[in-house]
């Protein structure tokens, strides 16, 4: 069945039930303004808060577009009052379109199904490439300079988020979670395993310099 991630700076909407719909399965999610986000495949909706603990919604709608990996995603800015000003700077910052808060979990459904009716996106980028790396996220597949990297699927997935996150320090905890792997505390050593597989396939092709590991802290992609 397929899954379309709602994703949310609100933390109470983040906890609303999924909701089935034709074949669908729309379920909320969390979106930090600080953590990266983690691996996700399928349709992408945002829902972006007027304001944060953190920075302001409209910066954080300006780093979401930036984002290649969610130039499909559909940016609704949730806005405190129906103010015109408001509604301008939201769509010249990157929104597609805006809601009047408090974001409920009809308010929600009812604009993402409205929409899915017209343009159900893809929301996943098939294909990574930074500079000699590239990745196929449909055929989980990544090579360095056209040579094959001989990766399993876990590994792979650590490979794809590294890259999605590039010259960024990600903690054990961060890959954990991002692999959707959070809650069972065995998979923070079994990440050891992951990296050392990893290192292995990018050394077979001749990339072991790109991965980094900063001692206390986690692992980095060197990637100019």
């Amino acid at each position: 069945m397929k899954r379309v991630h709602l994703f949310t700076t609100d933390r109470h909407a983040a906890r609303f039930e999924d909701f089935i719909h034709d074949g669908c399965v729309f379920s909320a999610q969390f979106l930090s303004p600080t953590e990266p986000l983690g691996l996700v495949d399928g349709p992408i909706w945002l829902f972006v808060d007027w304001v944060l603990d953190d920075l302001s919604g409209l910066e954080m709608c300006r780093r979401l577009r930036a984002d290649p990996r969610l130039r499909d995603a559909h940016i609704t800015m949730v806005l405190d009052e129906d103010d015109p000003d408001d509604r301008r700077r939201a769509i010249r910052a990157g929104a597609d379109d805006y809601v009047i808060g408090p974001l409920t979990r009809q308010i929600m459904l009812d604009r993402v199904l409205a929409l899915c009716a017209i343009d159900l996106r893809t929301g996943s980028t098939l294909l990574l490439e930074l500079g000699d790396l590239a990745i196929n996220v449909a055929g989980e597949q990544a090579r360095w300079q056209g040579r094959l990297i001989g990766l399993r699927p876990n590994e792979f997935r650590v490979l794809r988020f590294l890259a999605e996150n590039p010259n960024r320090v990600l903690t054990r905890q961060e890959l954990v979670t991002a692999l959707g792997k959070a809650g069972d505390p065995e998979y923070l050593r079994t990440v050891d395993v992951w990296i050392k597989r990893l290192r292995f396939g990018l050394r077979q092709a001749e990339a072991g310099h790109l991965l980094r590991t900063v001692h206390g802290r986690g692992y980095v992609l060197d990637l100019a």
